[in-house]
Parts: C-alpha cells; sequence; structure tokens
C-alpha cells in the first residue's frame, strides 16, 4: 500500500508517448513532461489549466488542450506546440469540447463527443470525418505503428461494440463485438495488430487480433465489477508478451500472454493455430492471471504503461518457458508516480518490487525548460 494522500495536487489529465519513453500530465498549473523510466521531470510550462496534453515520442511537438478555466485556453482549440521554441505552431477551433488527441508521425486525430476527424500532421489538411456513436469520455486507442495503424472507438453505446478504423487507407476495417456491456476501455498493441477490451462491468478482458476481428484470450479481471482505468501492452512488435491492467480498485493485473501462447503452442503446429484454437476460444485461465493488491488508493484513477519486459532462460532443464521480467509505470491522478519491477518464474509464480515511487507536483529539475 502507498502513501499517496488524496490531497495531492489534481491531475486533469495524463498520457504516455507512443514509445512509453516519456509521459505527460496536465493539472490546473500548466503542463509537466517526465522520463517514465527515472520520474526525472523533463518540461514544464505553467500557464494554466489543460485537459489534454500529447507527446509525439520525444521530438518537440506536444497537442494540447485548455481546460476552460481561463479564457484563452478554450477546451475547443487544440494548439500544436514546440516546447523548444515555446510558441503555438498552429491551432484548430470546433464547435464543441475535444474530449481527446491522438498523434504518430503521419496522422493527427482528434475526438469530439459524436464525431471523429482525422487530419495529415504535417499538412493538417483534414482527410475523414467520421460521424460516431455519443462517445462522452472521448474512449478511443491508436496504433503508432504506420503499417498497422487503426484507430479503435465504441461502435455501440448498449453493447461492447468497436469500430476499428485504418487512418492510413482512410477506410473501415471492422467492428467487433467485444462484450455485452458498453466499453469502457481500449488499447492496440504496439504493432496494432491486436486490441484488448474491456466493459463497463470490468470482470473480463478480452484480446483480439486485429486483422481477422476474432477473439484470441479471454480472461477473467474478478467477480465482483470494477471500472478498469486503462490497458496497456507490453512493447514488443511482436506478439506482446503481457497485458496490464488498472481498476478502480486499487490493484493492478497482469495477464500473460507468453505463457498462453507457449501451452498452446504444444498443441499446434501453427502460431495462429495456438492463439485461437476453436474449442477453447472462450476459456478463461487464471493460472495466468497476476494480481498486485492496494497499488493504488481505491477509485483514484490511474494509468498503467509497460516500459520494458525481459526474458531470460528458464532455470527449470525441463521447462521451455522463458523468466520474464517487466518494468511497469503507473501515473495516478492524484498525483504520484509509480515504478514496479515485476517478475514471472520458471514455475509461474509472480512477484513484485516498488523500484520508484514520487509526487509529480514536487519534482524539480535544473534542466526545466
Amino acid at each position: 500500500m502507498t502513501n499517496q494522500s488524496s490531497s495531492s495536487s489534481p491531475i486533469l489529465s495524463a498520457s504516455f508517448n507512443q514509445d512509453n519513453s516519456g509521459f505527460a500530465i496536465g493539472t490546473k498549473e500548466g503542463i509537466r513532461i517526465f522520463d517514465s523510466d527515472s520520474g526525472r521531470l523533463c518540461y514544464e510550462r505553467a500557464v494554466g489549466a489543460y485537459s489534454i496534453v500529447e507527446m509525439l515520442f520525444s521530438s518537440s511537438l506536444l497537442a494540447i488542450v485548455g481546460a476552460g478555466e481561463q479564457p484563452s485556453l478554450s477546451p475547443r482549440r487544440l494548439c500544436l506546440f514546440n516546447t523548444v521554441t515555446g510558441t503555438s505552431l498552429r491551432e484548430l477551433n470546433f464547435l464543441t469540447s475535444i474530449l481527446a488527441v491522438r498523434v504518430n508521425k503521419k496522422r493527427l486525430i482528434v475526438l469530439l463527443q459524436d464525431k471523429t476527424y482525422i487530419y495529415d500532421l504535417n499538412t493538417l489538411a483534414i482527410l475523414d470525418t467520421i460521424d460516431t456513436v455519443p462517445n462522452p469520455k472521448g474512449l478511443c486507442a491508436f496504433s503508432p505503428n504506420l503499417d498497422a495503424c487503426y484507430l479503435a472507438l465504441p461502435a455501440s453505446t448498449t453493447k461492447g461494440s468497436v469500430l476499428l478504423y485504418n487512418v492510413m487507407e482512410l477506410q473501415s476495417h471492422c467492428e467487433i463485438d467485444a462484450h455485452l456491456s458498453p466499453l469502457a476501455a481500449i488499447a492496440l498493441s504496439a504493432n496494432g495488430l491486436y486490441i484488448a477490451t474491456a466493459s463497463e462491468q470490468g470482470t473480463i478482458i478480452r484480446v483480439h487480433l486485429v486483422t481477422q476481428a476474432t477473439k484470441s484470450y479471454s480472461f477473467r479481471r474478478g467477480t465482483y465489477p470494477s471500472t478498469i482505468y486503462s490497458l496497456s501492452f507490453g512493447p514488443s512488435m511482436q506478439l506482446p508478451d503481457i497485458l496490464v491492467a488498472t481498476s478502480s480498485s486499487g490493484s493492478v493485473h497482469v495477464f500473460s500472454l507468453a505463457f498462453m501462447v507457449n501451452q498452446r503452442s504444444k498443441r499446434s503446429s501453427s502460431l495462429l493455430g495456438s492463439m485461437i484454437p476453436d474449442k477453447i476460444n472462450g476459456a478463461f485461465e487464471p493460472a495466468h492471471h497476476y494480481v498486485l493488491h492496494n497499488a493504488v488508493p481505491a477509485g483514484v484513477k490511474s494509468f498503467v504503461m509497460i516500459r520494458g519486459v525481459d526474458k531470460v532462460a528458464g532455470m527449470s532443464p525441463k521447462s521451455q518457458v522463458a523468466v520474464s521480467q517487466a518494468s511497469i509505470s503507473i501515473v495516478t491522478f492524484n498525483g504520484y508516480f509509480q515504478k514496479y519491477k515485476f517478475s514471472i518464474n520458471h514455475v509461474n509464480e509472480s512477484s513484485w518490487s516498488l523500484e520508484r515511487e514520487m509526487n509529480l507536483s514536487t519534482v524539480i529539475s535544473d534542466n526545466v525548460s
């Protein structure tokens, strides 16, 4: 259990960049950017409240939206901002509040409640407009991989359907019926080939193979409903090793895809067959679910990110499963950063160690711009 206090500096937004090397927070005072490995403060701009701060990898470009607490920081205005020069590059204005922004090296995505705009990042020419179901939470996921550059959006307000749209080809890819209840969280893997979803019930997390819109894995998070705040795949550009979730219970959940693939591959000579076998397509496999209870205070919104996954050979001569170690970072909306080392040994036992914890509102640096 951490020593976090609910009286910490309020965070209005938090997001990790596309390669998980850094994260940005928006507060009532301004913008702060941190290194997600060390927690070092890299940039600060205290000019008012921001509800959205999105980084473009580790570049100087930020996409920022005001929280509306100051007249000059309208929630309907998107500003592309250069952190080196401290100047605005371009601004885009909309009729209603901006609920989410996503960016990669080619595309800029802007979500309103019932419309999504797709822009060419270099010219800011509008490429397409998607009419969506009402999406008041701005729920979405976006792949930075240009070869599988998918945008995931809710496709229904009554069930957990997700629309996958190819933003490079500017066409709908597929629609996946993932849950019976409306969606609460979505995440795409770094390679854009896998999508994880959770519904408002929060008891089951599902992973689908995007290219075939098929269900690959189902994980039971718990028996009682809980709000899933964030989902994050491991950074591998191949099959992600693990999937991590945070929820309103205050726990962190890790689901091991690597162990499941290893077991299933023994039953199938084909990788695809091992991932989506017909007879166990809907099976729950609790042996590959690991929980850190009370990682953050219950009810405090949190974002999780997997910084890296390392593998070493299994210590058992009979074991063909690699021992895994993952670096997991968490940002909580009551103002804390945590870095955990998570390990799975050759007999499928897990361990957690808190490597770093800091109050984001009190971090200072001599190198801040």
